[in-house]
């Protein structure tokens, strides 16, 4: 018997141990005999709300009303930045910190340092935040999408080497949902073409690959401090590296070219700049923000493993995997595979309505970003014609081909990050919502 083809009498009996130990009861506690779904009129399993998301401690508003009572709010003549810049660099365990105005942009930054641009190809995830390839596209280079593992959400190792060609220049792996892809697979085989790698940890603040901060595992890597972000300021960036004359390059590229280190010449602006830098208040929401990043990423982990364990033999819902190398991952987001064929083929949004009604908030995740409009209106402007040949770009749309991830993108579930700073006694509402939503799967058709 396939562990998803489970009959509810074995998935009862092989739960009700843990659930007992919980002081839960049975799962079949919350299933039909409780009533039936709250989509159609019954009692939601969960009734009380979810962590807010920022948080904010009052403790440390003087400290930011001083930053702002300084008339110092550019990093130009403050140490605020510098300060969050070297905390975070010591939190990863990198040498280097520079802060930029958003992930997108440290993203670009990155790219720009590193001397990926016109004509160049960047190998990278299709499972990610659209911002991950418009960046590429935005330094006229090419994103060559690698397949997804559907089991990790992860780029697929397997099949980087094929999509390389003489003009690939990077990877660009994405920890994308805060869960580290396989790094020591990208690094041999960025060594082995002789390519430099950019981490995209925008989501993987904490996240460790063996042991080693994600982020610090690359040439360089980016991390976000927008809104939603474990480490917020409302919107914020900033690349890490152990190079220092890269790193210095990263300054001054986003001092606006200014002079900084090994970064010299005879003019006041010897190398090609822009303004990406953050303001003081930011960095001082930072570092107010920072102070709770470990116990919070604690907590995280620790729901998520309990959350995997009460969801996992349930059919047709299929928990994520992690690499046997990740020491730790963030969890911006936790990921299952939703298999309508075990729920009467119940449609995902459906299924994503029912568990809303029931107190449990959850989304479907990214979409086939690839196949939208924006990719095809960048490839066919007069920029791209003239960087790439008609045949490499038609060679490129033919190619396109990506099922494991056009697969993921239909059974995707997520959770928030801010759902895993719940108690245990939420994670069994998270799960028995789901239970109760399978056992009346045939309601929802």
């Amino acid at each position: 018997m396939k562990k998803n083809e489970v009959t509810r009498r074995r998935f009862l009996a092989a739960s009700g141990a843990a659930v007992a130990a919980s002081g839960m009861g049975a799962y079949g506690a919350v299933t039909k005999k409780a009533g039936k779904l709250a989509i159609l009129g019954g009692d939601p399993v969960h009734k009380g709300g979810w962590q807010r998301w920022p948080v904010w401690d009052p403790s440390d508003e003087d400290k930011v009303l001083a930053v702002v009572r300084s008339g110092t709010w550019c990093r130009l003549g403050g140490k605020t930045v510098s300060t969050f810049e070297q905390k975070y660099a010591e939190l990863l365990g990198v040498k280097r910190c520079v802060c930029t105005v958003n992930g997108t942009n440290a993203l670009l930054t990155a790219l720009h340092v590193l001397d990926v641009g016109v004509g160049d190809e960047v190998i990278t995830s299709p499972y990610t935040f659209i911002a991950t390839y418009n960046v590429i596209l935005g330094s006229c280079a090419l994103p060559v999408f690698a397949d997804t593992d559907p089991e990790t959400f992860q780029l697929d190792p397997k099949t980087i080497e094929t999509r390389i060609t003489e003009n690939t220049r990077a990877i660009l792996p994405v920890h994308i949902l805060g869960l580290p892809a396989d790094m020591d697979q990208v690094n041999a085989i960025a060594k082995k073409h002789k390519l430099v790698v950019i981490e995209d940890a925008c989501q993987a603040w904490l996240a460790e690959w063996q042991g080693k901060k994600c982020g610090g595992l690359g040439d360089l890597g980016c991390f976000s401090f927008q809104n939603s972000k474990h480490v917020t300021c409302g919107e914020g960036g900033a690349v890490v590296g152990n190079d220092e004359a890269l790193m210095d390059r990263v300054f001054s590229y986003h001092n606006c070219g200014r002079p900084y280190g090994t970064v010299q010449g005879k003019t006041p602006y010897p190398i090609l700049g822009t303004n990406r830098r953050l303001t003081e208040i930011q960095a001082a929401i930072l570092l107010s923000q920072m102070k709770r990043l470990e116990a919070d990423t604690e907590r995280r982990n620790e729901n998520a493993r309990y959350l995997t364990s009460r969801l996992k033999d349930i059919p047709g819902i299929i928990p994520h995997k992690l690499y046997p190398q990740v020491t730790r991952a963030a969890y911006h987001l936790y990921p299952l595979r939703y298999k309508k064929e075990h729920f009467n083929n119940v449609p995902r949004e459906r299924f994503l309505k029912a568990l809303a009604a029931e107190g449990v908030p959850a989304s479907g995740g990214y979409g086939p970003q690839y196949r939208y409009e924006g990719l095809k209106m960048a490839l066919e402007s007069k920029n791209f014609r003239r960087a790439f040949s008609a045949q490499r770009l038609k060679q490129y749309w033919d190619e396109l081909n990506l099922p494991q991830n056009d697969r993921l993108c239909e059974e995707a579930v997520w959770f928030s990050q801010n759902v895993l700073l719940g108690t245990k006694g939420d994670m069994n509402d998270i799960a028995n919502a789901v239970l109760k939503v399978f056992e009346n799967r045939d309601k929802l058709v």
